[in-house]
């Protein structure tokens, strides 16, 4: 597959996922409960696939910041759970939200040695 197709699934899910996970923080009914953590797992796997396949792709070694990255993905795809487990605390979970997307962008644009081509 093309490295394009692999940035294109993995921005796209990131953004879907980020925008699923800020709103169970707005409105954590657990109505909606089941739906919101059934699409963030699809998206989270589809983020995680489009990642590995840029990985394997652009050959990439296992530097530092793809595993800070992998680790601000995975706390991410948890958060969207503790919003409905605590929902009075979706204030600082949104914060904490913001701060794992800012430090992802931030390994990709700033701290990889390669920048963001694709190819």
């Amino acid at each position: 597959m093309d490295p394009k197709l692999y940035s294109v699934l993995h921005v796209a899910s990131g953004f879907l996922l980020t925008a699923l996970t800020f709103r169970a923080f707005a409105a954590p009914d657990p109505e909606t409960r089941r739906s919101m953590l059934k699409w963030t797992g699809i998206l989270s796997l589809l983020m995680l696939v489009g990642g590995f396949g840029l990985v394997a792709k652009l050959n990439y070694e296992w530097e530092w910041w793809i595993f800070v990255k992998i680790a601000c993905w995975f706390l991410l795809t948890g958060l969207t759970g503790m919003a409905y487990r605590m929902p009075q605390r979706t204030g600082l979970l949104s914060w904490v939200a913001a701060a794992l997307v800012i430090t992802a962008i931030v390994m990709v644009y700033m701290v990889n040695p390669r920048g963001v081509t694709l190819g």
